[in-house]
């Protein structure tokens, strides 16, 4: 993608991922977006807050608990890695963020007020009917909750 005049439009774009074939296509359209508006990238995945399982007076071990949050960590490096790959092919400046969060949404707002970027771009799996229902949508309570403006990719 030649570079757009009008520079400085987003200087800083965070890029959401959850590892998703979605996220990975919208993960590289982000990237030729920085490149082609020469802005820097953060890519960020956000870790669920792993809770204790609580059955019949048994709970389930510290130990396993720090296993899963180490493995958690480790699949959300290796996300952002991804991206970092792209980003190094395109020539564009990048940082990764992978940290926990209360919720997804609030984690990828957070991140971007953190680090100071001008938009937000991420992937919508267009859910539907009762899975939206089920799942609810991160993208849209991001859309509803941002302060700065979000690019959502489809």
């Amino acid at each position: 993608m030649a570079p757009i005049k009008g520079r400085g439009l987003f200087k800083h774009i965070l890029i959401a991922t959850d590892g998703s074939p979605l996220s990975k296509k919208a993960a590289r359209a982000g990237v030729a977006l920085a490149r082609a508006l020469g802005s820097k990238v953060t890519a960020y995945h956000a870790l669920d807050e792993i809770q204790p399982l609580y059955l019949e007076g048994y709970t389930m071990a510290q130990a396993m608990l720090d296993d899963l949050d180490a493995r958690a960590k480790a699949l959300g490096e290796k996300r952002v890695a991804a991206i970092r790959k792209i980003a190094k092919a395109a020539g564009v400046r990048f940082n990764a963020l992978v940290r926990k969060a209360n919720t997804a949404d609030e984690g990828i707002i957070d991140a971007a007020k953190r680090q100071r970027c001008d938009v937000i771009f991420m992937a919508s799996h267009g859910r539907r009917g009762l899975s939206r229902l089920m799942m609810g949508s991160v993208t849209q309570k991001v859309l509803t909750h941002s302060k700065i403006p979000v690019v959502v990719y489809r």
